[in-house]
């Protein structure tokens, strides 16, 4: 007669109920914090990806908008937001931001530019390049026709899976009029 042992053949059986349902919780939180990781991950990658993207975009039309501010004639009309110039050939030259497009556009000749998309904010201001004593500010001019120094703000922003979280500010961006 052969004996047989319970106990070693329970053992080979495989696993309990109440063991898979543990492996399987324990699997879950695993495969569950993996993703929050590579979700998380993957936002912050998109996240530098829009911040060098728009801080490129902006250091390209602030250098574009100096250089040719830089060289226009004289300021002939100004709002806070809009520029327009006279240039060395004496055609109007025109920087104007669209709040409902969030574009900044360049107008000149007859041939619209966009220089900065994705633009929530953009103000202008213009003074004197008389400064103030003691300080690094201008004098506010007293008419359009003797502003020397243009002073630009914008703020630009990207969404990021539906919502505005990349943000790329230009505090202050001073530009002289050097050819009057």
């Amino acid at each position: 007669m052969e004996c047989k042992n319970t106990f070693t053949d329970r053992r080979r059986a495989g696993f309990t109920l109440v063991e898979l349902m543990i492996a399987t919780g324990i699997s879950l939180v695993i495969a569950t914090a993996i993703g929050l990781l590579a979700f998380f991950s993957s936002r912050s990658f998109l996240a530098m990806t829009n911040y060098l993207e728009m801080a490129q975009y902006s250091r390209l039309a602030l250098d574009k908008m100096s250089l040719e501010i830089r060289q226009a004639g004289r300021l002939t009309a100004y709002a806070t937001n809009s520029l327009t110039f006279q240039d060395v050939n004496g055609n109007p030259l025109r920087f104007t931001y669209d709040p409902g497009s969030r574009k900044l556009f360049r107008i000149s000749g007859g041939v619209t530019n966009t220089y900065l998309r994705e633009c929530d904010a953009l103000k202008f201001w213009i003074y004197q390049h008389t400064v103030i004593s003691n300080t690094f500010e201008c004098y506010l001019p007293a008419t359009v026709t003797n502003a020397r120094v243009v002073q630009i703000n914008w703020k630009c922003s990207r969404p990021i899976l539906g919502t505005k979280a990349t943000t790329d500010s230009v505090l202050s961006a001073t530009i002289a009029l050097r050819n009057r």
